[in-house]
């Protein structure tokens, strides 16, 4: 059993990432390029559900190719292969008028890591125009 402890304790210490720890106490001589590691920043739209600006971007195309083809029952994949996150776009119902425009919500589901979840969204078209997406945020159930 000691063993199996010591080469625990040798592993735990000796593998992994790459830390300089002199850094991490001494912050006057520590500079950006003590870190090391491949994941950047993330630029949250929202805390609910860890998608990037791209992220988003993506779903929204997809949103707004879907509702282009009019088809009824047919849902539109999307994917960020540089975050990771993917999901697809579904039109809700039927379309509807709002303030001179058609309109039409739909649902779109996203992964993203350990996150999972819903946005609903409205999009709006004025005459034989592209589809515009009014709204698109994370879904509450009540």
């Amino acid at each position: 059993m000691a063993m199996l402890l010591a080469v625990i304790a040798i592993g735990a210490t000796e593998g992994g990432c790459s830390f300089r720890l002199g850094s991490m106490f001494d912050k006057d001589k520590g500079d950006a390029s003590d870190v090391t590691g491949s994941i950047g920043p993330v630029a949250r739209v929202s805390d609910d559900t860890n998608l990037t600006d791209a992220d988003m971007a993506l779903a929204r195309n997809a949103a707004s190719d879907i509702l282009s083809r009019g088809g009824k029952d047919a849902s539109q994949p999307w994917e960020n292969p540089e975050t990771g996150a993917r999901g697809s776009v579904t039109p809700l119902a039927t379309t509807y008028a709002s303030e001179g425009k058609v309109c039409r919500d739909f649902l779109a589901s996203y992964v993203r890591g350990t996150n999972e979840g819903w946005l609903q969204g409205e999009a709006c078209q004025q005459g034989q125009g592209p589809w515009q997406i009014r709204q698109m945020k994370p879904w509450k159930r009540s």
